[in-house]
This record gives C-alpha cells, sequence and structure tokens, in this order.
C-alpha cells in the first residue's frame, strides 16, 4: 500500500475545446520542428499539448465541473457517467450537450479572464447527504469585474469592486475544527489586486448567489430579462508597504496568546504602550511578490464596516445568451454583444480601500514569489518563486522551515490524510480524534514529475513520472453553505488533488496512505509494507521456481503481522499467474493452519474466512482437473470420433436410444445437413479466443466465491469468460472423455446451485456449434446425460401439468436467445425429451393417459420456431455472389424475430435480398412456385446444367423451402414491401448507387396491394426522395440548366448521372402512387396476418402495416409533382436549357414539396400564353433531343424504322408520347409538338418513323408548308452544294422553271442535320406532299415542279 496516481475522470472532446479556445490561432503559418528520433512534428498555434499552460484552469472539489477559460472565451464541461465495453462505469467530464447544444460562454473582447473558480453550494434540504445542490463558476477579468455564473452559462451576478484587473481568486468554506480550542473559519472570498484585496462574507455571498438564481429561474418562467440581485457585504483593504503583489493566502481568523499579545504590543507601542485584557481577534493574509518577498498582513477584527455594494445594473438581457447552438459547428460563433456592454456605459460606483499596513515580511531583494498555496490546517503554506524554489512557511511564527530547490514553474498541493479507522480501533488511544497526516504535493513540469513530501521535515514518500503538459489542479475548499448543524453526517464526497493530462484527457487523484507519515523504525505496518513489497517483488519475477517461490511466500505471509496486510498479500499471490495450483493450495493451507492455531479473539474473522473459501475453490480446481486429466490418460473405448456433417443421420439411432419420435428428427436432418454444409466454412480466429485454451485457477478463483453460508457462487463477468468456465467443467463430459457421474457428483458436493451449472452447461454447449455438428451423436447423447444428472441435482418440486417449471423455462430461455440455431434446436430437442421423460415419470403410473402439461405445449412451440430460425439462418448463410453488396452475414434468434414484430421475418430476408442483389423478377418466380406448390406435388431437381445455374436451382430451393415455413410472415405483397423499404435506406446511405433506388421502385411494382403500395410510396416521398428532389429542382431554377456534376455534388449530394437517375425514379414512383390512389377506392384494405407459431411477436410494425396506417393523397397535387418530376428528368437527360419553376404561375409554385396528403390551391384556368410559350418551347427542344439521340448509322443511311429503341435512357420509346401527354397538361396544342416532331425526323433522315407520326398530324396544310421547305433544302443541297456535282444535274437545273431555280437557290442546306439522303426517300417525300396539300394551296404548283425535278434526277441516275 504504497502512494498511487488512481484516475477517476477522463475529459471528452478536448481536442474540441482547444480548437475552439484558440480558433483565432488556426490561421497561422505550421512550422516544422524535429524530435529526439529525428521524426518531424507539425505545429499549429497552441495544436500542441502546452496549449493548457496558456489557460485559466479551475475545478469544482466535488470533481462535477471543469471551466477552462482563455482570453475572452470559457468552456463549461460538467460530469456524466458512461458504461465502457466491458460493462463498468466511469465517470467522464464533457461538454453538456442536449441534442446539438454545446455549452460555452462568450465574454466581450476587450476584456479577458485572469482568474476563476469553481464553488460548490450546499443543499438546503434535509434530505441531502453532502452532494452540492448547484455550483457557481466565479470568473474574475481584466477590466476588474467578478461575475458570478450557474454551471449552465447564466450569469448571475457582476460586481466591479476595483477598477484594476483582478489577479486572484480564492475561496475559504466551513471545516468541522478536529481538536477544541481551534478557532471557527468563517466562509469567505477573496479577491486579489494589485494593490487592494476585497474579502466578502461567505454566509452573504451564499444568500446572494441563492436569490439571484431563483430570481433567474422564476423570471425565465414568466418571460422577463432584468433580475433585481441583493447586495454583496464585503470589506476592501488596501495593501501597503510591497512594491508587487501576485498572488495571496487567506489564512482567516486568528487570536494571539497573551504572551505574543504582550510582545507585539511593545515592539509597536514601546515600553509605556498598554495592553488589552483580552487579545483582539484577527484576520491573517499573507501575500507573495516582491519587495518583500513575502508580506504578513493583519486586519483587527472591527477596524473597518462592512460595505454593500450597489448593484444598480441589468444582469441578463436574455437568459439563453450564454448557450450557444453547436449547429454552429465550433467554427464560426455568433459575435452578440451579451449582457455586459449595457453594464459598461453606466459603470458603479467604486468604494475606496481601507489602508492595511504590513506588520513584517521575508525580505529577499532579488527574489520574486509566484504562487502561494494554504494548507488544509491553516498553519503552513508553500511559496514558489523565480528561482525555482519551493519555500515551506510556518504561518505562525511568521519564519520559512524547509526549502526544495530545482522546481522552476512548479505548481503545488496539499493532501490530508485520516488514519484508518481499523487502525485506530486497536490502538491503546482509541477514543482520541482521529489523527491526520500532512503532505505537499509538488508537481515540476519542466522535469515530468510529481512528488509527495510529509510534512514537516518528513521525507519523500512517492514519485511519478507523469509528463510534462499536466495542470495540477488544487481547490483548498469545499463546498460553501455548510455549518455545525446542517454538516452532521454528511458524507462530502470531495477531491484534494488532482492532476489533469492535457494528452489523453485523464484526471488522476493522488492516494497516499497515512501510514507514510509514520516513523519507519516504529511502525509495524511500515515492516508490514516492506514485505509486502518484497512479496510483489518475487511473485513479479518469471524465472523463479516454484519451490522457492512457495518457500518465500509462505515466510512473508506468515511474518506479516496486520491483517489487513496479510489479507492484501494472500489476494496478490492468489492473483498471481505464475504461481502453480500446488504452491497456491500449500501457502494457503499452512496460513490457514497458522491462523486457526491462534486464539480465536486475535484473529481477523475476514481474512479466515478468505482463507476458507479459497482452500476449497482451489480443492475443487484441482478434482476437476484431475478428473479431466485421468480420463484423457484413459484408453478411450468409444471407436465414433470425428464425426463429419455428413454423417448426421446416425442421430437417428441415438433418438431411438431416447425413444424420441423418428419423424421429428428426419424432418430436422435436412435442414441440419444444409446448415452444417454453409456454417463449416474456414473462419479466422485468435488462439486466445480459442475455447479450448486451459484455464487457469487464478480465472476459477475469480470467477466463484464462496458466500458465509459454504455454498460456491458463480459471478457471470464477460460472455468469453462464462464460456470459457463452462467449457472447463463439461466440455470432457461431452467429448466422453471424463466421467459425467464423477463431475456431476463433485460440483454437487461443492455447492454450487444447479442452475448456475445449466447455465454453464447451455452456454458452452451453444458457443461450441461447430465443433458439436463435427461429432453429433457422441455430444447429443451425453448432453441428454447431463441434463438429466443435473435435473436430479434441483430440488424436487410438486408437478402441476398447468404450471411452468422454471427449470425447463431457463432452458428455453436460453435457446430462444442464442444465434447458433443448430446447437440451440439440438438442445431443444434433447431438453424436451428429457422433459418429456421426466414429466412422464412424475405422472400418475395408474393413468393409462399421455401426461400433457403446459411445459411441454411450450417445448413443441419452441421447437417449431428453432426449426423456423434454423432454415432462415441456413438462408442467411449462403455466401453472396462476387460484386453484390455483401457485407456481414446476418444472425437471428427467437428472440430477434419476436422483438422485431411482425415484419421481422421479411425484414431478414428482404436484407439478405439486397446482399445477394436478387432481382424482383426471380423473387416473385420463386413466390410463384410456392402458390403453385400442392401438397401431392413434389418438385424434382433438374438434372443437368452448368455449375452456375445447380447453385441457382439450389438457392431457389432453399428460399422455397423458407417461404413454406412463413407462409404468412413472408407473403408476397409483405416481402416485397420491405426489399422496397431495405433497397431505399441503402440508398440514401449512398445516393450515388441510384441503382438502389431503381429496385426499390422495381420492388413496389410487384406489390399487388394498391393500399399497401400507396402507403409505402407516400413514406418512401415524405421520408427520403422530397428532400433531394427540391434540392434538384431549386438548383435547377438558379443556374438555369442541367447542373453539372460539382453543384449536384453540392445541393443534391450526388453527382449529375446519379441525379438523371434519381429524377426518373421520381417520376415512376409518383406514378405508381397516382395509380395506387385510384384503385384503392375499388378493393378492401388486406389483412396482415401472423404465422401461428409466431403470434407471440412484440414489437415495432411491419412496414406493410406502417403504410397502411398512412392516410390517402391529394391526387391533383400528386400529378403536379409528377409534373415537375417529369421537366426536371427531361431537362437532365437532354441537358437542357430551362428554369422549371419558371413554367408555372404562382398557385402552382406555391403547391410543390408541399405534403402529398394536404389539398393545395392548384392552378385552374387558361394559363398565362408567355408560360405557355415558354412550356411549348421546353418540350420542342425536348423532342429535338430525343430525335438526335436515336439517331444511328442504321437507321440515317438506310431510313429503317424497324429498329428497337431501349426502354429507357434518352433514346427511349416513350418520350414522344410522353411530350405530348406533358403537353395536354400543360396547355400545349398537341398538334404542334407532333408537327415539329415529324419535321426533326426529317430533319435527321428518319423518313420512315416520321411517316408514322404523319398520320397522327391534324393540320395537313401547316404540315405541307414545312415539309416543302425541308425538300426544297434537300434538292437544293443535290443540286447546288454537293460536291460531286454531274453534267446531267446541271443540265436540269438549267431546264428548270426560273421561279422553281430562284427559289431553291434562296433555300439554306446547312440547317439539314442529315443532307445526305437518298433520292428514293426525298421522291416519296414530295409525292407525300402532293397528297397532303389541297390543289388549291398556294404552293401546291410549286409541289408539282418539285415533284417533276426530283423524278427526273431519279431517272439520271
Amino acid at each position: 500500500m504504497s502512494c498511487s496516481l488512481l484516475e477517476f475522470c477522463r475529459l471528452q472532446e478536448l481536442k474540441t475545446v482547444r480548437d475552439y479556445l484558440f480558433k483565432s490561432q488556426k490561421t497561422k503559418e505550421p512550422s516544422e520542428e524535429k524530435d529526439q528520433t529525428g521524426t518531424k512534428i507539425h505545429n499549429v498555434g497552441q495544436s500542441g499539448p502546452s496549449w493548457m499552460q496558456d489557460c485559466v484552469v479551475s475545478m469544482s472539489p466535488c470533481s462535477d465541473l471543469l471551466v477552462v477559460a482563455r482570453e475572452h472565451k470559457a468552456v463549461f464541461l460538467s460530469a456524466k457517467w458512461r458504461t465502457d465495453d466491458s460493462g463498468k462505469e466511469e465517470m467522464t467530464l464533457a461538454v453538456p450537450a442536449t441534442s446539438h447544444s454545446a455549452l460555452c460562454v462568450f465574454f466581450p473582447d476587450r476584456e479577458c479572464v485572469s482568474s476563476s473558480i469553481c464553488i460548490p453550494l450546499a443543499s438546503q434540504k434535509r434530505s441531502s447527504t453532502g452532494r452540492p445542490d448547484w455550483t457557481c463558476v466565479v470568473v474574475g477579468f481584466t477590466s476588474g469585474y467578478v461575475r458570478f455564473y450557474t454551471e449552465n452559462g447564466v450569469l448571475l451576478l457582476a460586481q466591479l469592486l476595483h477598477e484594476d484587473p483582478v489577479l486572484r481568486l480564492k475561496c475559504r468554506t466551513y471545516e468541522i475544527p478536529r481538536h477544541p480550542g481551534v478557532t471557527e473559519q468563517h466562509e469567505e472570498l477573496s479577491i486579489l489586486y494589485p494593490a487592494s484585496l476585497v474579502t466578502i462574507d461567505g454566509f452573504s455571498l451564499f444568500q446572494s448567489l441563492r436569490a439571484c438564481r431563483n430570481q433567474v429561474a422564476r423570471a425565465a418562467a414568466a418571460g422577463s430579462d432584468v433580475i433585481q440581485p441583493p447586495p454583496l457585504a464585503y470589506k476592501k483593504w488596501g495593501l501597503q508597504d510591497m512594491d508587487t503583489i501576485v498572488d495571496h493566502s487567506s489564512v482567516g481568523i486568528m487570536t494571539l496568546c497573551v504572551f505574543d499579545q504582550m510582545k507585539n504590543a511593545s515592539i509597536l507601542g514601546g515600553y509605556n504602550s498598554s495592553v488589552k485584557g483580552s487579545p483582539p481577534a484577527m484576520a491573517q493574509y499573507v501575500t507573495v511578490g516582491g519587495g518583500p518577498f513575502t508580506g504578513f498582513y493583519y486586519a483587527v477584527e472591527g477596524s473597518s464596516q462592512p460595505l454593500l455594494s450597489h448593484v444598480a445594473m441589468a444582469v441578463a438581457s436574455k437568459l439563453t445568451s450564454a448557450l450557444f447552438n453547436a449547429a454552429s459547428g465550433w467554427l464560426g460563433w455568433n459575435k452578440h454583444k451579451n449582457e455586459e456592454e449595457a453594464p459598461q456605459k453606466h459603470r458603479p460606483k467604486v468604494e475606496p480601500a481601507t489602508p492595511l499596513a504590513i506588520r513584517f515580511g521575508l525580505p529577499d531583494s532579488r527574489r520574486h514569489g509566484e504562487s502561494i498555496c494554504l494548507s488544509p490546517c491553516n498553519t503552513l503554506a508553500g511559496v514558489t518563486d523565480d528561482f525555482g524554489r519551493v519555500s515551506l512557511l510556518d504561518l505562525a511564527r511568521g519564519i520559512a522551515i524547509r526549502m526544495w530547490k530545482g522546481y522552476r514553474d512548479a505548481q503545488l498541493g496539499w493532501l490530508q490524510v485520516p488514519e484508518e479507522r481499523s487502525i485506530r480501533e486497536f490502538s491503546p488511544s482509541a477514543s482520541l480524534p482521529r489523527r491526520h497526516a500532512l503532505f505537499l504535493v509538488i508537481y515540476a513540469p519542466r522535469r515530468g514529475i510529481l512528488e509527495v513530501w510529509a510534512m514537516q521535515h518528513g521525507p519523500r514518500v512517492g514519485a511519478f513520472n507523469v509528463g510534462k503538459h499536466c495542470r495540477l489542479l488544487y481547490a483548498g475548499y469545499r463546498l460553501m453553505g455548510v455549518n455545525s448543524v446542517t454538516s452532521q453526517g454528511w458524507q462530502l464526497h470531495t477531491q484534494q488533488v488532482c492532476l489533469l493530462d492535457p494528452t489523453t484527457g485523464a484526471l488522476r487523484t493522488v492516494n497516499v496512505p497515512f501510514h507514510l507519515a509514520l516513523s519507519d523504525k516504529k511502525s509495524e505496518r511500515a515492516k508490514d509494507m516492506h514485505l509486502l513489497r518484497r512479496l510483489t517483488t518475487v511473485l513479479k519475477s518469471r524465472e523463479v521456481e516454484p519451490d522457492v517461490l512457495e518457500s518465500e511466500a509462505k515466510s512473508v505471509l506468515l511474518d506479516i503481522k496486520h491483517p489487513a496486510i496479510k489479507k492484501q498479500a494472500l489476494e496478490s499471490l492468489l492473483s498471481n499467474k505464475n504461481a502453480p495450483v500446488s504452491c497456491l493450495t500449500n501457502i494457503t493451507s499452512a496460513l490457514y493452519d497458522t491462523l486457526k492455531d491462534q486464539d480465536p479473539e486475535e484473529v481477523d474473522p475476514a481474512l479466515l474466512q478468505l482463507c476458507s473459501s479459497q482452500l476449497k475453490l482451489l480443492q475443487l480446481y484441482s478434482d476437476i482437473q484431475q478428473l479431466h486429466s485421468a480420463a484423457d490418460a484413459e484408453p478411450s473405448s468409444d471407436p465414433v470420433r470425428g464425426v463429419t456433417h455428413t454423417k448426421l443421420t446416425l442421430l437417428i439411432f441415438m433418438f431411438n436410444l431416447l425413444d424420441y419420435c423418428c419423424d421429428e428428427l428426419s424432418r430436422v436432418l435436412p435442414t441440419l445437413n444444409r446448415y452444417t454444409q454453409l456454417n463449416s466454412r474456414p473462419s479466422v480466429s485468435f488462439a486466445q479466443d480459442s475455447p479450448d485454451s486451459p484455464l487457469s485457477a487464478q480465472a476459477f478463483l475469480s470467477h466463484i466465491e464462496c458466500t458465509p453460508e459454504g455454498e460456491l457462487k458463480v459471478t457471470r463477468k464477460s460472455e468469453t469468460e462464462w464460456t470459457q468456465l463452462g467449457n472447463f467443467l463439461f466440455w470432457g463430459c461431452l467429448c466422453g472423455k471424463s466421467s459425467l457421474h464423477k463431475v456431476c457428483d463433485t460440483l454437487q458436493q461443492a455447492g454450487i446451485s444447479p442452475q448456475q451449472l445449466l447455465s454453464l452447461l447451455l452456454s458452452m454447449w451453444l458457443q461450441r456449434e461447430k465443433e458439436i455438428l463435427q461429432r453429433p451423436e457422441e455430444t447429443v447423447r451425453n448432453l441428454h446425460t447431463l441434463l438429466m444428472a443435473l435435473s436430479n441435482m434441483k430440488v424436487e418440486d410438486s408437478w402441476d401439468p398447468q404450471s411452468i417449471s422454471p427449470w425447463w423455462q431457463q432452458v428455453r430461455n436460453t435457446c430462444i436467445q442464442s444465434h447458433n440455431a443448430a446447437a440451440a434446436l439440438l438442445a431443444a430437442l434433447v431438453a424436451h425429451c428429457a422433459a418429456k421423460a421426466s414429466i412422464t415419470s412424475r405422472a400418475d403410473s395408474k393413468s393409462e393417459w399421455e401426461a400433457v402439461s403446459l411445459d411441454l405445449e411450450q417445448w413443441a412451440v419452441c421447437v417449431r420456431q428453432l426449426e423456423d430460425v434454423l432454415v432462415l439462418q441456413t438462408l442467411l448463410l449462403l455466401p453472396p455472389p462476387q460484386g453484390s453488396a455483401g457485407g456481414a452475414t446476418a444472425q437471428c434468434s427467437i428472440k430477434m424475430l419476436l422483438e422485431g414484430g411482425t415484419g421481422g421475418v421479411a425484414d431478414s430476408v428482404s436484407k439478405w435480398v439486397f446482399r445477394h442483389n436478387l432481382v424482383p423478377e426471380r423473387l416473385k418466380e420463386i413466390l410463384q412456385k410456392k402458390e403453385d406448390k400442392d401438397s401431392d406435388d413434389k418438385t424434382e431437381p433438374r438434372q443437368g446444367g452448368t455449375e452456375k445455374e445447380k447453385e441457382k436451382q439450389e438457392d431457389n430451393d432453399k428460399m422455397l423451402i423458407l417461404f413454406l415455413r412463413f407462409p404468412n410472415s413472408l407473403s408476397p405483397d409483405l416481402l416485397f414491401a420491405h426489399c422496397c423499404w431495405e433497397y431505399v435506406v441503402q440508398w440514401n446511405k449512398d445516393p450515388e448507387e441510384g441503382g438502389y433506388l431503381c429496385l426499390a421502385v422495381e420492388h413496389l411494382k410487384q406489390v399487388s396491394s394498391a393500399h399497401i403500395q400507396l402507403g409505402i410510396s407516400t413514406m418512401m416521398w415524405s421520408t427520403f426522395i422530397v428532400k433531394r428532389f427540391s434540392a434538384a429542382a431549386f438548383l435547377m431554377e438558379k443556374v438555369g440548366k442541367a447542373p453539372k456534376d460539382r453543384l449536384c455534388r453540392r445541393d443534391v449530394g450526388m453527382g449529375d448521372k446519379a441525379v438523371t437517375s434519381f429524377l426518373g425514379c421520381c417520376v415512376q414512383l409518383l406514378q405508381i402512387l397516382m395509380e395506387a390512389d385510384s384503385a384503392v377506392e375499388e378493393v378492401t384494405p388486406p389483412e396482415i396476418s401472423v404465422d401461428e407459431v409466431w403470434c407471440g411477436a412484440e414489437g415495432p410494425a411491419s412496414i406493410a402495416e406502417l403504410a397502411l396506417e398512412q392516410r390517402g393523397v391529394h391526387y391533383p397535387l400528386v400529378q403536379h409533382h409528377c409534373l415537375l418530376a417529369s421537366l426536371l428528368h427531361a431537362a437532365m437527360m437532354f441537358s437542357l436549357k430551362v428554369k422549371p419553376l419558371s413554367l408555372f404561375d404562382s398557385k402552382g409554385k406555391n403547391a410543390f414539396f408541399r405534403d402529398l396528403t394536404t389539398i393545395q390551391l392548384m392552378p385552374s384556368g387558361d394559363m398565362d400564353p408567355g408560360v405557355v410559350a415558354l412550356r411549348q418551347e421546353f418540350l420542342l427542344r425536348v423532342l429535338t433531343g430525343w430525335v438526335q439521340a436515336i439517331d444511328t448509322p442504321s437507321s440515317s443511311t438506310s431510313g429503317s424504322g424497324s429498329v428497337p429503341l431501349p426502354s429507357n435512357g434518352p433514346t427511349a420509346d416513350w418520350w414522344p408520347s410522353l411530350c405530348l401527354d406533358l403537353g395536354s397538361l400543360l396547355q400545349v396544342n398537341p398538334d404542334i409538338l407532333r408537327r415539329h416532331l415529324v419535321c426533326e425526323l426529317y430533319n435527321q433522315g428518319l423518313d420512315l418513323r416520321a411517316e408514322e407520326v404523319m398520320l397522327e398530324v391534324e393540320d395537313k396544310d401547316v404540315l405541307g408548308s414545312q415539309l416543302l421547305v425541308l425538300t426544297g433544302q434537300r434538292l437544293s443541297y443535290s443540286l447546288l452544294h454537293s460536291q460531286s456535282q454531274t453534267q446531267p444535274a446541271m443540265e436540269l437545273l438549267a431546264r428548270l422553271p426560273p421561279t422553281l431555280c430562284t427559289w431553291l437557290k434562296a433555300m439554306d442546306p446547312s440547317e439539314l442535320r442529315c443532307p445526305l439522303v437518298p433520292l428514293t426517300q426525298t421522291s416519296r417525300l414530295v409525292s407525300r406532299l402532293i397528297e397532303i396539300l389541297p390543289e388549291n394551296h398556294a404552293q401546291y404548283s410549286l409541289a408539282l415542279h418539285l415533284l417533276e425535278a426530283v423524278e427526273a434526277l431519279t431517272t439520271e441516275d
């Protein structure tokens, strides 16, 4: 039991705090340095570990609040408890966060924090046990202001007591006097200025702060902004006769003895001075600085009247002004001028200080003090100076009694350690007050060492290497508001000294035993500690022989006198991993015998009980180990070893022996075979995690403890350790290597409860599933024997067929929670058999009826559920194909499926579908097979085919078996709904994978119920789609065209190609929504049913159930959004310039992105002609883009229109019909669109497609005029602009009528995108023109001339 550093707390978000406080220095250029190894170190501002040395750090003595401040910023970190990975609770200090808000305080730029302390205020409730009610943070500023805040950053009080910077804040709280005659000290807060000292009475401050806090709470509830704080009572002293003052300590009230009173009177007043009858009470103040090095001031009580502050200022303009939202990201804090700006305009009156002359000091002209730290007993003080010395002052005599050198920039703290009660009880002076030892803690940052020194002239009792950038936090006070009455029975939980390490964020406290303050020569405890250290050294050595270790440890244990140290030494020995079991048994036995031979009154009962219990446990460990080792040495009589999964049919023989139903087994065996094949794949494991690793005696002792009644209780720690213990006890029995009955008898005699043994057995059985499936016959038979043996060990209870046995319920609960489906099923089958045999034997033997009980009914349900889980787990174990999403194999259990609700099974299968990238068509095909499968129908496996086809057929068979076992939980609509939701959730995680959203829509199309389809579409739209959809619309409206990749990623969160695919899916989703909304009126909502075995599912509703709960949509609003989605999709697909929202009026714009279930004011009546013109222009450009996209070499050269077009993309065949549908909705004349499409197709050289569209055109005259110009451009190119002009063509040109020749020369063939068109197509086009133009048309004669010219050219060619 020596000095130790114990970590009791850890700071969270320390880097975030540093970045916030030093944000202004982030822009500095990084500098490079090299450490001793030559590695480069980059320093940016104060990003190194020494940043905390530049901050003002204060911590509450209750360790529940830490304040870190720098310049005009401060961060409050409050304590919270959390549970680590091992289940252990630990305390952390973190920035308090409620959802996303972080607590920081921002002060005006002109004021900087110079000092701060955290004062916990005691609760006034009678039920209080010593914990603080709340904590007040007192902050001093360079402007002279002292402000008081709550732990939530709310300003309570602001005082300007002096107009110089605040140098130091210190507090003194009430302490119960340990000895009679010690003066009771009053509470006070002292504030040091460069030449003044202000002391605030603690009682007045406590009442004022409570009143302010109550007023703030009432003001916040009433919505008011201003509160009226009560005045403070304080004293202000002007410290004289000292050049510079940097720190102080308020020692408290002291009374001189008569001799010292006469001595001081004669020195100050001379020989003839008079002496008062009673010595006056004086307040002592000690200051450090320069000229003199240390000053002692004494203020006689009553020499100065307390001043009342004039608190004439608004305290908190906004109660939440100190709270900032974390959404600002610690990057840009709002620079609001908070509540201190108003008081600066009207500075309060500053009272003058009462002069106080120095009584005496320690003069040293070259030495300058830096800090002073007062001891808890108020008699000593530690002082640091600029020479690197630490001086110890005796405050009563005013002299330095000790000095240490080599401690530059030292930080000091004090530890007051009470004497242990166990020591005091056996001492002859037990009636006297408990003794206290005083230790000085010195942290030397230059050397990175923390030292502990015994007072006053004691040695160094402890030293720790802690790093060079730590901060030693010493408060020197406890709770404020405590007095001799309220503190009765309180347990004050305060830390005296804390060491903060900014590199790791660890807060550690120094633990010093009381006996280190005693003399080594006179203390038996010191001798015992020496022996304990000697034993620890021996135990740490790995080269000691067991015999030497046993003799050395035995002699040390017997020589130690103190029971507590002897117990500690024994515990250290028993926890040592190097000591063999025989050594531990012999030493413990020798110590036990020694204790038994002593007088019972002198023996510690706890130590005797420890020796007895540990001996019993060591004997049990040796017996179990001996049983296993003896069985290993004997030759095995069982010839069956290493049975593989292909020999699982041997289980039939075993179950016949157990009189179990073979029909049940024959149903399970095929699934077990498939599961074993998939689960026997090689995997990576670590040797230390292997269940075959031996269990050490030390681990065995740590798991089992002995109760005072002599029973053994197994303590459950981690799951791995629990399984290891079960493996040590029972695995040899299951393998047939050990005698089952001998092991069970040994455990029963030891006193371990059968319930805990059953839990250990089942835990080990479930964890070693692979080994069990390799030797099933032997392990299952032995498990049955073990279960029956353990069942016979428990206390017999009366058999009631209507009650549930807790014994078998424990087995069922373990199987229900297990993720190892095969092992759990085998255990359930064996337990079912054992339970049936037990119940049958208990039933009336004379009865001819079969015994039926509630237990057997529950076993039947449990076995059926485990069979279903095994089938499901077999499917989930199928490896995903290469190139799919992949991921970890999902685990399932009965508990997980029941807690998953009615959709738990469908949710697991949907995740499997996503991992295997199963297309909806294949899933629908398998579901159709399930529907078509009759009871007499047996699907025969197809012979032949490739290996890939065989694997696909096997996967289909596994899915078909699963669907047959879950007819309701995996109904088509329920499964497709969950698959749709799984894909859209995965797409939301990675929007770049547009195929996920497309597959989600495809799965949604397969849902046959219109009600479910409608609800899922509504949930998809509102949850995942509408936010990105609106972002894409606003982005396109902003840039006026299809945005580029960078802008799409910035605003929508995905690339431009992904946005195009996303908008296409939006169109399909809204179309599904409209179709489902139209169909819901015709059909009734479906009923979601659950399979009979799984009717006890309790959990969240399935996706289908949530869909049925959705409200109906407003059809015109959905159509309105579908129209916008189609426009956006077309603009992105063909890269068009458009402002999509400008194609709608104000009503249409306001209706966008609203909830689809609400009724909105929609556009009605005729639209503005300007808007209609914009719409028409956009649709014409879409048709032009489509025509250009479908232009292929084959279609342009041959003119064939029979080339099939794809179903999606820019060349899809549905774009023209979509534009016509949009035109009817957008009040655009469809005939204009058809005429434009015909002209564009002819322009592109796609004459046959143009002729098909031409049949639907209504206004033939306008179309004829347009096509006439296009024909002239073709002929003009052939006669005038072609590079291969022939002589016949020139002669034909000369023979043409002048009017036609002039008209052809006026044509511009450059407008044709495909001028090289065969003359036969042009001749066919002119013939069409003659057919559609009436004879009275103005250009009819021109068309005839064109026909003649084309025919002449064709004849000459």
